[in-house]
């Protein structure tokens, strides 16, 4: 049996889909742990998972500047501040409890988020088996060809930040520590992704991976106040992007007060003007066990929300912020199963009518559970596993050794 270490920063969506692989992994035998954040993460795993803590919690600075200092941020400057001020530092703080949990848990394998690129270091310098979990399709599109100097810019970031922890130019250079080239397990399929370009054998496009029993729902919920007679609609702009959101709430609350829809909008309600009637406003819900009670969703276009959305044969309304979310956003309409709405300037009437439509168009809808059936075909968290389990069965002869690494360039064109 297999030793398995997840290493995660200290953001739900990109823990979240670790929760069901690690379950899945765990009932077939092996051991599972997860190097990260005892104070941040803790709370979102299972209560028997075993936590390998950093030795130190996040620093405040790194926390409050991605919660507050990028609001307003847009496109290549939401982009610079997300690796200097917030990923930068926080692969720093984390290397030294890396290379402790590998020590205490000499892992088989190691999984790496995309976005916690201290495992992939680590993995690379102790020549260990490792693969990444890629919680967003968006780097995978080449999104940044356009911009070559942005994404240059990136390049020069990942290459710094090993030649710090004492890998040669060289080394450093030959690629992107985001992408394992062992394998990449991506929560998306080509439904939602897109059917252009192609992806090399150790992609595993495997869908969302979630089950009903791998998330520590504690959170509680009215579920007897949900309407039985009207549409329902979520509203969510995820753990992050909340405190930008004012401006938006006041423009759900105008273009849904007198509507004939029932809205749960997830929100502080110092945030939101007016609870209408028709509003269940919560600061968080339990959003796994929501969604099978919903008709459509409107979020901010963050990955995991889409895929859960998505799973559940939800057509979408996206409002994308920054980051990955315009991409991701892109994603759905194109894939005809949501109607993408600008988050700064949608007006009440425009957003009304476009949940209007996502509810009464069949189209959108066919096309939400023509994804939710490649979601279920692609096999999610059944499928990561038995991946996992191929990477470390793997003669020793097919391991790649000190070059671990990774693709120069993301795989595919979308």
């Amino acid at each position: 049996m297999g030793r398995f270490l997840f290493v995660v920063p200290p953001l739900r969506g990109h823990v979240n889909p670790t929760i069901a692989v690690g379950e899945e992994l765990e009932k077939r035998g092996h051991e599972v742990a997860w190097a990260a954040h005892a104070d941040l993460v803790g709370p979102l795993l299972p209560r028997a998972a075993r936590i390998i803590p950093m030795g130190a919690d996040v620093p405040h600075e790194v926390m409050d500047s991605l919660t507050t200092r990028s609001e307003g941020l847009r496109g290549a400057a939401a982009l610079k501040f997300l690796w200097e001020d917030f990923l930068a530092p926080l692969a720093r703080s984390m290397v030294p409890g890396v290379n402790a949990a590998v020590d205490t848990f000499q892992p088989s394998a190691v999984v790496v988020d995309q976005q916690a690129v201290a495992g992939a270091l680590v993995a690379r310098q102790r020549k260990l088996r490792w693969a990444t979990s890629a919680t967003t399709s968006a780097e995978l599109t080449n999104a940044l060809d356009g911009l070559p100097k942005v994404a240059q810019w990136v390049r020069d970031q990942l290459v710094a930040f090993q030649i710090e922890h004492g890998v040669s130019q060289t080394d450093a250079s030959l690629g992107d520590l985001r992408f394992s080239d062992q394998l990449v397990i991506a929560y998306t399929t080509r439904e939602l992704f897109g059917k252009e370009g192609d992806f090399p054998a150790h992609f595993a496009l495997v869908g969302p991976a979630f089950t009903s029993k791998s998330r520590p729902e504690q959170t509680e919920f009215p579920f007897e106040s949900l309407a039985a007679d009207v549409p329902k609609v979520l509203v969510s702009l995820g753990t992050v992007t909340t405190g930008a959101g004012a401006r938006f709430f006041s423009t759900v609350v105008e273009a849904f007060e007198d509507a004939a829809v029932q809205v749960v909008l997830v929100a502080p309600a110092e945030l939101v003007p007016r609870s209408p009637a028709n509003f269940i406003i919560r600061r968080f819900v339990p959003q796994t066990a929501l969604l099978s009670h919903m008709n459509a969703v409107v979020c901010h276009a963050g990955h995991n929300t889409v895929c859960e959305s998505l799973a559940h044969g939800l057509p979408l309304v996206v409002a994308p912020v920054r980051d990955d979310q315009p991409i991701v956003a892109s994603q759905v309409a194109n894939a005809g199963a949501g109607i993408r709405v600008r988050f700064g300037r949608v007006r009440p009437r425009e957003l009304a009518a476009a949940v209007d439509e996502v509810l009464t168009d069949p189209g959108y809808r066919a096309a939400a559970r023509r994804i939710q059936n490649s979601f279920l075909a692609a096999g999610g968290a059944v499928a990561a596993a038995d991946r996992l389990e191929d990477l470390i069965a793997r003669e020793d002869s097919e391991h790649p050794g000190s070059s671990g690494g990774v693709t120069t360039t993301p795989p595919a064109k979308a």
